[in-house]
This record gives C-alpha cells, structure tokens and sequence, in this order.
C-alpha cells in the first residue's frame, strides 16, 4: 500500500507541475492530481492537506479557486458535517465548457488590437490570424464536447 500511495503523490506532483504551467499553484495542481486517483468519496481538506505536503489554509485557497473552475466538486456524504471534495465525474469536460467565454474574448481582444493597427501589414496579419483562430475554436469546441457527449 505504501508504493501506491508514493505513486499517487508523485502523479499529484506530475499534474501540479502541469497545471502550474498553466497559471494555477502547484498546490492546485497537486491537489487535483491527487483527486483524480482518489476513490469516489474524495478527501477532506485536511486529508489533501496531508496528502499533498501544503499547509491547510494553502488547500483551502486551492479548493475555493478549483471549485470556481470547475475542476473539483464539493460533496457532503449523508449524515456528516464536513465537506469533502472530489473530481466531477466529468471534470475536465466541464471546464472545457467553462473556458468558451475565455474564446470569445480572445477573439474581442484580436478585434480591438485590429483597430489599432489601422494597415500595418505584420501585426495585422498576426491579430488577424489570432482573431480567426480563437472564432473557429470557439465554434468548434462547444460542437465536439457535444459529440464527446454522444459516444461517451
């Protein structure tokens, strides 16, 4: 049992250095990495505190911004009074979902710079190309979680 549990906390480590990368903490990161190998009931937050190696008030911060994401789930088993959190069943799906605002805005953000380089041949070219790029994803991603969806 205990060479599972180290290579748990070496995944949790593998994913906090992924999502790091990406803008969150490495706490974030650990704690969802650990969630994605944890049972069905999750883990308190003193459990993933322990789990991952940060401070409790480090986890509860992580939660609270996993949760807005949508990357985790708040659950409360039947009879308790303490929270538990786990992976949704559909975690990342979700907040594939979640991030088609940040598309769009992309896409405003390519159309903004446009008007400000009037004819300039190179940024235009280069915010033209991001403005398409984050349209077409736009219209795109929410079709194929959709056909994600429907073979699942």
């Amino acid at each position: 049992m205990e060479e599972r549990e180290a290579a748990r906390a070496a995944y949790a480590d593998e994913v906090g250095r992924y999502f790091e990368g990406m803008g969150l903490s490495p706490t974030a990161g650990r704690v969802v990495g650990w969630l994605l190998t944890a049972g069905a009931d999750g883990a308190s937050p003193g459990e993933l505190a322990s789990a991952v190696g940060a401070a409790k008030s480090s986890v509860s911060v992580a939660l609270q911004k996993l949760e807005l994401l949508g990357l985790v789930v708040r659950v409360r088993p039947q009879g308790t009074r303490r929270d538990r959190f786990a992976a949704g069943e559909d975690v990342f799906g979700g907040a594939f979902r979640a991030k088609m605002a940040e598309l769009r805005r992309f896409e405003e953000l390519a159309a903004h710079g446009l008007q400000l380089v009037g004819d300039d041949p190179v940024p235009r070219q280069r915010l033209e190309r991001m403005r398409d790029l984050y349209a077409f994803m736009a219209r795109r991603f929410p079709e194929l979680l959709d056909e994600w969806e429907a073979i699942r």
